[in-house]
């Protein structure tokens, strides 16, 4: 299950240091992101349209709310797009048809 539109704060789009230095910023949660406790590289933080876009798929729900904690205390005050999914690692009820 994702979360289409997470929004924090101001667009970074207009005039002040957040607009300034947001490639800065999204470089440091990536490497925030790789070195914590999580080791999430398979989540991407990008720049769109004056927001950043967080996307990929984490392996539980509890990983998932620490990433957007992360997420959220490195951007802050950015306008933040979460869409996170939570892999299913539940076995399958039924076999496989071929």
């Amino acid at each position: 299950m994702s979360d289409p539109v997470a929004h924090r704060g101001p667009a970074a789009g207009g005039p002040g240091p957040a607009a300034e230095n947001i490639e800065y910023r999204v470089a440091h949660l990536h490497d925030r992101l790789a070195a914590e406790e999580l080791g999430e590289l398979g989540v991407r933080a990008e720049i769109r349209a004056g927001a950043v876009a967080v996307t990929g798929t984490v392996p539980s729900a509890q990983c998932r709310e620490t990433l957007l904690r992360i997420v959220g205390e490195e951007l802050a005050g950015l306008t933040v797009h979460s869409d996170l999914v939570v892999a299913d690692t539940t076995r399958p009820d039924h076999a496989e048809e071929l």
